[in-house]
């Protein structure tokens, strides 16, 4: 069997919006205060990035151009500016980052309540986007289809924060164990469980 030559077309054209995604990523990550400004309604993917003393013990590959900065997450959206500024910088139900962060920041005494799924109280909502503004930095490129491209990155730079997609070798045990610790801190009331 033949493989049609759109096929093949569409594989080298994957293949350089991949290259083309690691080179963007890989720029002058951005405050963020700057990049809500800049952020595009349209899809594409996008990278977090922090200092080496956010996480020590969690390595991911430090940034092409600031190598004082080096990669913590990576994900995709339909929109950028609603993903960033909705979910990732908002609401903790909604951020599979949030919910991480607060996993991984225990020592900081974020407070999570019940609501239809674990969720943190609204002052540490507030205080965590607080936290993400001063030690985060933030890259990304828009895409018609991100999730075309998304799995590849994820593989080629696993990412410390990521877990869905990466390869099982570079799962970070203590990422896992956040994201457990944060989903265990709040349960439903008694009363509200189906015997």
């Amino acid at each position: 069997m033949t493989i049609p030559e759109t096929r093949h077309n569409d594989v080298l054209t994957d293949r350089a919006r991949v290259e083309e995604a690691l080179r963007l990523l890989a720029g002058v990550p951005v405050a963020l205060d700057v990049a809500v400004k800049r952020l595009s309604r349209g899809s594409g993917v996008y990278a977090w990035w922090a200092g080496p003393s956010i996480f020590p013990d969690l390595p991911g590959p430090p940034n092409e151009s600031v190598p004082s900065l080096r990669l913590l997450y990576l994900g995709r959206a339909t929109s950028l500016r609603g993903r960033i500024l909705r979910n990732h910088l908002r609401r903790s139900g909604s951020s599979t980052l949030r919910r991480t962060l607060v996993g991984l920041l225990v020592t900081e005494g974020y407070r999570t309540t019940w609501t239809d799924r674990v969720v943190l109280v609204p002052e540490d909502e507030a205080r965590l986007t607080t936290w993400m503004y001063a030690h985060l930095r933030l890259t990304w490129m828009e895409d018609a289809e991100p999730a075309t491209i998304e799995a590849e990155l994820v593989r080629r730079l696993h990412p410390p924060l990521n877990v869905h997609g990466v390869n099982p070798e570079h799962i970070q045990a203590a990422v896992v164990a956040a994201k457990n610790s944060y989903n265990n801190s709040s349960r439903p009331a008694e009363s509200s469980r189906i015997p």
